[in-house]
């Protein structure tokens, strides 16, 4: 980890956790890009919330878990234009095939993809995860392809193996050593 460190000391990393159940590996992924050097902030869905708790995400990174367009700091800033500004690069994980549709059309209905909307001019890292048949649904590629033809927008995973439904496949999200590689060769 001593190479991480030095390629992530200082790198501001906008961390978007969504409802998909690899949520829990995303609490993980927080805190390891901590400890990496970066400074992490994080925005998490509603259905995330379902899964992981957003105390459970700062606890790993001691840093607060933005969770609602409507709920903020005292003084009033715009929070989604402020989080996207502040990122030097974003990291989707898990990215489901809801938040890659909602970005693929532009669709602002919550924080994380309202944010979204504003990073197309950022590096953007999504690590998808869902069941197989959702990943190799012709819709869900056509918004990956989509997206990394018009945006920045860059992949990792998924990967194959067992999934939350007890089959085997691809939809794995990566594992958040190999996102932190891919996080480091995009800055």
């Amino acid at each position: 980890m001593a190479d991480a460190r030095r390629q992530l000391d200082g790198a501001r990393i906008l961390l978007g956790i969504t409802g998909g159940i690899a949520a829990y590996k995303a609490a993980d992924l927080a805190g390891k890009l901590t400890a990496a050097g970066a400074q992490v902030r994080k925005i998490m869905t509603e259905n995330a919330c379902r899964l992981i708790t957003p105390t459970c995400v700062q606890a790993v990174t001691g840093q607060p878990v933005y969770t609602s367009m409507w709920v903020g700091t005292e003084d009033f800033k715009i929070g989604h234009i402020v989080l996207a500004e502040w990122a030097d690069a974003v990291v989707v994980a898990p990215a489901t095939a809801n938040i890659m549709a909602k970005i693929a059309a532009g669709l602002c209905d919550d924080l994380l993809s309202t944010t979204l909307c504003v990073c197309w001019d950022k590096p953007v890292l999504l690590a998808p995860a869902m069941n197989s048949r959702m990943w190799a649904n012709p819709i869900v590629q056509e918004n990956l392809t989509r997206l990394q033809q018009h945006l920045k927008f860059r992949t990792i995973g998924p990967d194959s193996g067992r999934l939350a439904c007890g089959t085997e496949g691809v939809g794995r999200m990566a594992e958040p050593a190999a996102i932190i590689e891919a996080v480091q060769q995009m800055l």
